[in-house]
């Protein structure tokens, strides 16, 4: 994952270049934003809603320790067993021992962002033990090669009808179809299968709820709901930050979850899963098991990063990116994309790792305009860059030219006679056209932009004459 992380700038060139992604793209543009911002409306007071929701992430964080504690006492006590994992390579151990103790040869799995963290389907085949993604987009990724997802929501948004319906006619060797419905029927028909013969479930889970012992899931596609209840076993992996209070608080973060997800005022499936099978129960695992993951988590909390573990995984913050709407998922090399990604993805896997992630943003903040639990995105950026100099991290050409723009900014008399040169040079480059095309001093910047020529005076010149005037 951190040699992928590293690869940003060359990730972007090939996804800039790459014209069916920038079409999928194009056509994917807006429409989640469209639709959060008609749904919200159907709100009295958004943003007093955000406020309630941000307050009820900070009190479980600011006592993580506790309401964990509170949530195992109330999971076990209905059933569940209750496992810790410190890093990825713990999450495939206990999953896979979980999986050898109840003879487990087949499992079908939600969405899950922590088993793609893990790399967790690699550990189960490894095992010899056959994952099978059943999300119609998660899906969609496995039978191409294992592709990642671009999307913690829409992991396919990438891809456009044609080449889903070219895929699933070399995998499944059915006549072509090209209609959304007939593919959905030809992956629910291949799916159906798996769903009755699977011997154990995994899914992630949005919330934890302390106060029940619960894990709470929303879902637009009915296979969470299968994978949860038919096999006899069932493996939740979350992160430890996923814990909230009460059944009530869940109520106030679902006004806000699907919204800023999907644009729905509610998700087609919302499932609120408690303790195993009972007595007189029509179905429901018969052995439940939370794995609770860390991987770099815990030493997120006390931290000036703490605010990054109230994000709830809506998506809002990439939809909205102008960043990532132009490149999309797959050039950020790791799990999560977007403003989240370029902020969780170095603390998670080391600054080191991932030296042009926090740099992948403009700062517009439209990311925290519109992020449902008021994270400063812009903000945590901007510490990851300070963090970046603090360690030496950047490159030493960089550093020294902003310790010059430093100096020239801090003094009007050279900061004149430096821009009185700078515009001369560029009406010189542009050499009469209105946009100069190359520039050496930033040569990757004008790959994908034109810079226009100075024209006319200059702001101090008309500034001066304004007072001759007078």
């Amino acid at each position: 994952m951190e040699s992928r992380s590293r690869q940003f700038k060359a990730n972007t060139l090939a996804a800039l270049s790459n014209p069916g992604l920038q079409q999928n793209m194009r056509q994917a543009k807006g429409k989640f934003v469209d639709k959060r911002a008609k749904s919200i409306r159907e709100l009295d007071d958004f943003d007093g809603t955000r406020t309630a929701a941000a307050a009820i992430r900070n009190r479980v964080l600011d006592n993580l320790d506790l309401w964990l504690e509170k949530f195992e006492a109330s999971a076990s006590a209905r059933g569940a067993t209750v496992l810790w994992a410190k890093d990825a390579d713990e999450i495939c151990r206990h999953v896979v021992d979980i999986a050898r103790r109840h003879e487990v040869k087949k499992t079908v799995k939600s969405k899950s962002m922590l088993s793609e963290e893990a790399g967790l389907n690699l550990a189960l085949e490894a095992a010899g033990i056959q994952p099978v993604e059943t999300d119609l987009g998660e899906y969609i990724l496995q039978i191409n090669n294992n592709e990642a997802p671009s999307h913690i929501i829409a992991p396919v948004v990438h891809k456009s009808l044609d080449e889903v319906a070219d895929l699933f006619e070399k995998v499944h060797g059915t006549p072509r179809k090209t209609e959304i419905t007939a593919l959905t029927r030809e992956a629910r028909e291949v799916l159906r299968s798996h769903f009755l013969t699977a011997d154990m479930g995994i899914s992630g889970g949005n919330f934890l709820v302390a106060e029940t012992g619960s894990v709470a899931l929303v879902t637009n596609e009915g296979n969470g709901r299968m994978v949860t209840t038919l096999p006899r076993v069932h493996v939740v992996i979350t992160g430890i930050e996923k814990v909230i209070p009460t059944l009530e608080d869940l109520s106030t973060l679902m006004r806000l979850l699907p919204r800023s997800a999907t644009g729905q005022s509610i998700s087609n499936y919302v499932s609120v899963l408690t303790g195993t099978q009972a007595a007189g129960d029509l179905d429901g695992p018969e052995h439940l098991y939370y794995i609770l993951v860390d991987n770099g988590r815990a030493d997120l909390i006390g931290s000036e990063f703490q605010d990054m573990l109230r994000c709830i995984r809506c998506g809002a913050c990439m939809n909205h990116c102008p960043v990532y709407q132009t490149i999309g998922g797959h050039a950020y090399g790791w799990v999560y994309p977007g403003p989240m990604g370029a902020v969780l993805t170095p603390l998670y896997t080391g600054l080191e790792n991932a030296l042009d992630l926090p740099h992948a943003a403009t700062l517009c903040n439209q990311c925290g305009v519109v992020c449902p639990v008021k994270i400063p995105l812009p903000e945590l950026l901007r510490k990851l860059r300070e963090k970046q100099v603090e360690r030496g991290l950047r490159p030493q050409g960089e550093r020294r030219a902003f310790k010059f723009w430093a100096r020239l900014a801090a003094s009007p008399t050279l900061y004149a006679l430096a821009a009185w040169f700078g515009v001369r040079y560029l009406k010189q480059l542009a050499g009469g056209r209105k946009t100069i095309t190359s520039f050496s001093l930033v040569p990757e910047w004008m790959l994908g932009r034109d810079f226009p020529a100075p024209e006319g005076k200059t702001f101090r010149e008309l500034y001066a004459e304004r007072g001759e005037k007078k």
